[in-house]
């Protein structure tokens, strides 16, 4: 298959957003769309989307809030070349970084994301569980999926580190390890707002989202369900508007 075919042009947010991406390995969904449409931000923040992939859930939010400075982080070159042209196709400005999140304190600042400099971060860390998910023979694919036990603590450090006091940590995970999520953002954050994801009305979440405030010390909020499909398993209304990009979650204060 040629370099080109194995290349993929996808709509997003009702079409106003239309990304290349490689047609194997991990592709954009769902999950990017919706931490975009929770993360909160304003014009002249400076956003900075961990593991960024091909630019999804940075480039939503910027359609949505224009006139952040945004960075994409990304460990994979090929991924981020791929981000620094769906930017540009988008005319969406935004800056991208082929950057291991994991990696220390000189590497982040060497990349021009010092200790307290950032507004907001949101990331979609790979969160499946080595023990109960056979991982994907495509290396690409594995990495962006399977955690290791350290990844989401090594994560929400970085955050930590480059986040400004009062700075906005917005992240998506997978329901069953809440409490992972939890124990991970117990040093360095409060104010946390949690909205369980369903893929189903009375079935359990499937994937929460998480809205953590650092140096925050207001009392923990957990919010009504979100519901990705309708008793009739039909995306709702409430639904095709936020991932069309037309509305923003709860987690997005007013």
């Amino acid at each position: 298959m040629s370099e080109a075919a194995d290349i993929t042009e996808d709509a997003f947010l009702g079409g106003r957003l239309r990304l290349r991406q490689k047609r194997s390995g991990h592709r954009a969904g769902h999950d990017a769309i919706l931490l975009a449409a929770a993360t909160e931000a304003r014009s002249g923040d400076r956003v900075v989307d961990f593991g960024a992939g091909v630019g999804t859930a940075g480039l939503a939010l910027a359609s949505r809030v224009p006139g952040v400075a945004l960075s994409l982080v990304e460990i994979d070159p090929e991924l981020a070349g791929l981000a620094r042209g769906n930017a540009a196709a988008n005319a969406i400005a935004a800056e991208t970084i082929v950057l291991d999140v994991t990696s220390g304190a000189e590497a982040f600042a060497a990349n021009g994301l010092p200790p307290d400099s950032v507004d907001v971060v949101l990331m979609n860390p790979p969160f499946n569980d080595p023990a109960r998910h056979r991982g994907s023979p495509d290396q690409a694919r594995h990495i962006a999926h399977v955690a290791t036990e350290e990844t989401l603590h090594a994560w929400v450090h970085a955050a930590r580190r480059i986040l400004r006091s009062n700075g906005v940590l917005t992240l998506i995970w997978r329901a069953d390890g809440i409490a992972d999520v939890l124990a991970a953002l117990s040093r360095g954050f409060g104010s946390l707002a949690i909205l369980p994801v369903h893929g189903e009305a009375g079935r359990p979440a499937i994937r929460v989202l998480v809205r953590a405030v650092k140096g925050g010390r207001a009392p923990t909020r957990l919010l009504p369900g979100l519901m990705l499909n309708d008793e009739t398993r039909v995306s709702n209304s409430e639904m095709t508007e936020i991932l069309e990009g037309r509305a923003a979650l709860p987690l997005v204060e007013p």
